[in-house]
C-alpha cells in the first residue's frame, strides 16, 4: 500500500540515546532540556530570531490569535485544512473568506482586500503546500488598513522567499511539526514573533498563563512540547537536508515525466522550496476523481487535497460573516490531486503512479 505520504522515522537507536537521558532525569514536559535544544537548533536553522513551540500547530495558530488581541473579523482563505479556521472561531472571532490566485493557489490579495470592513482586525493568510504567499501585497494591505498580518505556515519548514525565511514576513507565523509533515516532533508546532512582548505573552499563554510558583497572569492553556516530542525533532533535524534533497528528486521526477501531458503544477515562487507535495490540476472534477480511483484499485491513495473548500461545511456557512463567490478556490479544489511524494518512495512507484495518470489523460 502507498500513502500520499510516510512520516519520516530516525534509526531507532538514536531515538533510543534521547530516550535514555529522559529516563534518568525524569524530566518529562514543562521546557525541559530537550524542548530548549530544539528551539535553539530550529532558530539557527531556519534562519529566524527565536521560535516557541508549542504541542501541536493548532494551538499555535490559537495562542498567536489571542496574543495579538484580536477581535471582529479575520480574513482567511477558503482552500485549506480546517485547522486554521476553526483557530478563528475558537478565538471568538468570525471568519471571512477570500478567493485565491488560480496559479500558485494562495490567498489573492485583490480580493482580500475588498473584504476588509469596519469590524477586520487581521488577515490569516496560508502558503499553501509551502508555497509563499504574495507577502508584499499582503503587507501593503495590512498596513493600509492597520491590520494584523499571521501567516498559517504549515508546509513551510526551511523554505524561503528571496532568500530569506518566509517565517520572518508578517506579524507572526506558525508551523506544523505534525507526523506528515516535512519535518516533525510526531504531532507538535513551532511560533515565529518579531515581537518581543508577544513572545512574552504567548510563552505565558502555552503554559497557562503561569507566570511563577505563586502568581497566574493570563487564562492560558496547557500547549507546551514535551521531551519526547522534542527528542523525535532533534534526530529528524540530524538529516532533514538529505531528507528533503530526495523530495527535490521525486518531485521534478514527476513533473518531468508528466508536463508533456497537460497536467497543471502549482506556480512556486519560493527562492528555497522543501517540496512537501506533488499537487496536480487535472482537466476536469470528473477525471480528478478518475485518476484518484485508479490509483486506489493499485492500493495507491493519492488525496484530494483540498476538497472540498472549507466553505461547503455546514458549521462554517452557519458561522462565517457571508459566503462570497470564490470561483477560483472551487475550481482548484475540484480540480486538485496530490500524489504520493515521501523521501523513500521507489521512483519505480512513481513511474507506476505517472503510467496510470497518463493511460487517462492521453
Amino acid at each position: 500500500m502507498t500513502h500520499v505520504t510516510r512520516p519520516d522515522l530516525p534509526e531507532l537507536e538514536a531515538y533510543i540515546k534521547y530516550l535514555q537521558k529522559i529516563w534518568k532525569n525524569r524530566w518529562l514536559t514543562n521546557n525541559g532540556e530537550f524542548v530548549r535544544l530544539l528551539e535553539k537548533k530550529l532558530a539557527d536553522y531556519l534562519k529566524v530570531k527565536n521560535i516557541i513551540l508549542t504541542s501541536d500547530g493548532s494551538l499555535g495558530i490559537l495562542l498567536t490569535l489571542k496574543a495579538l488581541n484580536l477581535t471582529g473579523e479575520v480574513i482567511t482563505t477558503p482552500f485549506t485544512f480546517a485547522a486554521s479556521t476553526n483557530a478563528i472561531i475558537w478565538d471568538d472571532l468570525k471568519p471571512v473568506f477570500a478567493d485565491i490566485d488560480h496559479q500558485t493557489f494562495n490567498i489573492d490579495p485583490q480580493d482580500v482586500e475588498r473584504r476588509i470592513t469596519a469590524s477586520t482586525s487581521a488577515i490569516l493568510a496560508v502558503h499553501i503546500f509551502g508555497n509563499p504567499c504574495n507577502v508584499e501585497k499582503l503587507q501593503n494591505i495590512a498596513d493600509k488598513y492597520k491590520l494584523k498580518l499571521i501567516y498559517d505556515a504549515a508546509h513551510c519548514f526551511g523554505v524561503e522567499y528571496n532568500k530569506n525565511s518566509i517565517l520572518n514576513f508578517g506579524d507572526a507565523s506558525i508551523l506544523s511539526f505534525h507526523a506528515t509533515k516535512v519535518f516533525h516532533t510526531i504531532e507538535g508546532g513551532g511560533i515565529v514573533v518579531e515581537d518581543e512582548k508577544i513572545d512574552k505573552t504567548i510563552r505565558l499563554l502555552r503554559n497557562h498563563g503561569i507566570q511563577s510558583e505563586k502568581e497566574v497572569i493570563l487564562p492560558g492553556l496547557n500547549a507546551k512540547m514535551n521531551e519526547f516530542q522534542a527528542a523525535m525533532g532533534l534526530c529528524n533535524l540530524e538529516n532533514i537536508d538529505e531528507k528533503i534533497r530526495k523530495r527535490n528528486h521525486i518531485y521534478h521526477h514527476y513533473k518531468k515525466c508528466l508536463e508533456s501531458s497537460g497536467i497543471i503544477f502549482q506556480k512556486v515562487i519560493a527562492s528555497k522550496f522543501n517540496y512537501g507535495y506533488m499537487p496536480i490540476l487535472l482537466r476536469s472534477q470528473s477525471e480528478r476523481n478518475w485518476v484518484n480511483l485508479e490509483l486506489m484499485k493499485k492500493n495507491i491513495y493519492s488525496r484530494k487535497y483540498f476538497y472540498p473548500l472549507i466553505t461547503a461545511h455546514d458549521y462554517i456557512r452557519k458561522i462565517s460573516v457571508g459566503i462570497f463567490p470564490l470561483k477560483r478556490a472551487e475550481e482548484i479544489s475540484n480540480r486538485i490531486l496530490c500524489l504520493p511524494l515521501y523521501p523513500d518512495l521507489k521512483i519505480d512507484k512513481v513511474e507506476e503512479i505517472v503510467d496510470t495518470i497518463k493511460n487517462i489523460v492521453r
